[in-house]
């Protein structure tokens, strides 16, 4: 238990959030009992997102995060309970921010992007990830697992950050800095090879399955007349698939 406990101290990003605001390098001290040799092996640099965005911006709409506010998650190394945080995931970045006291002032901290780590987020564990988003693009962020199986279900939110557009001229009018988001759907294949991009769609669907299952699906989908249009759907589809 004490290795896995190093081990997680180890790749643990410590920022303050002025740093991370502003964009600036981060100041790394050694506060929590861990050398100044690990704190290096450890240190990543911060996102060059967060160099042009001022988060303290309150005429932006929307928000980078799942949820503004920060909610206690048990945090597993492998299948190892290391301990209970409190964590604010900030999609926008790929970036889940922890501390160890959910009180104004406490340090906020960077979780390393193990994939080894996985927070339990709702009864649902969420790890980072390699998946192939929507454009073919191979990508890296943290998903969340929805169903279990031969077949593995995930649930992602993306989201996206649209610059302020001023107004051409006073007949027209302006817009203002937004985040937007979505949720996004991935299928990661029997072989664990892969985690492709799946839209809600009976024919999306059955593109990424195996010739096997999709004459298998395809009887399921007409005999219960389902058209997959939302999470629920698409939970029913895999689970059916696994069992």
């Amino acid at each position: 238990m004490r290795k896995v406990i190093l081990f997680f101290a180890l790749l643990v990003l410590s920022y303050g959030l002025t740093a991370q605001i502003s964009g600036q390098v981060a100041q790394y001290s050694s506060n929590v009992g861990i050398t100044d040799a690990l704190y290096n092996h450890a240190m990543g640099s911060i996102s060059d997102k967060l160099k042009k965005i001022d988060y303290s911006d309150d005429t932006i709409e929307g928000t980078p995060y799942m949820s503004n506010t920060f909610s206690l998650a048990t945090i597993y190394y492998g299948d190892e309970i290391v301990g209970d945080l409190y964590y604010r995931y900030n999609a926008y970045n790929e970036e889940v921010e922890i501390k160890d006291q959910n009180i104004d002032g406490a340090p906020i901290k960077g979780l390393g992007k193990d994939k080894k780590i996985k927070l339990m987020v709702n009864g649902k564990p969420m790890s980072f990830k390699t998946f192939i988003d929507k454009k073919g693009n191979t990508k890296n962020g943290y998903l969340t697992l929805l169903t279990d199986g031969e077949l593995k279900l995930y649930k992602h939110l993306k989201v996206t950050f649209k610059e302020a557009k001023k107004a051409e001229n006073s007949l027209v009018k302006g817009n203002p800095a937004k985040f937007s988001q979505a949720t996004r759907y991935y299928i990661e294949s029997a072989d664990g090879n892969r985690i492709n991009y799946v839209e809600l769609n009976n024919k999306k669907v059955l593109n990424l399955l195996s010739n096997d299952k999709k004459k298998v699906l395809s009887d399921y989908l007409k005999e219960n007349k389902l058209k997959i249009k939302n999470e629920q759907d698409l939970i029913q589809v895999v689970t059916f698939l696994n069992n």
